[in-house]
């Protein structure tokens, strides 16, 4: 199994996602076990969610990881921390 880079990616108009990044290619990004950020709280900015994860898991709105997505427009990547990860990954799924 390859150890990918955890990454959070905000799009131009798909919103924002964290997951692995498989590939980049100008502003095409695969990302695998992916989860949309729909909704956030406990992080005062993307960098923040990147650096320190969510300090509000329960409040926050991710729903399901899909297996693979590819945005087409990326406007910013962020390298994701291991505690942050580990947080991301903590917020429960949101139906």
């Amino acid at each position: 199994m390859e150890n990918r880079k955890y990454v959070i990616v905000r799009t131009y108009s798909a919103g924002v996602f964290a997951g692995e990044l498989a590939s980049r290619n100008g502003k095409e990004v695969v990302l695998l076990n992916a989860r949309r950020l729909w909704y956030w709280a406990g992080a005062a900015s993307l960098s923040q969610m990147a650096m320190e994860g969510t300090k509000e898991p329960a409040a926050c709105k991710f729903p399901c990881p899909v297996g693979c997505v590819e945005l087409l427009e990326a406007i910013e990547i962020l390298d994701v921390t291991p505690v942050a990860r580990k947080s991301i990954e903590s917020v429960p799924v949101w139906e």
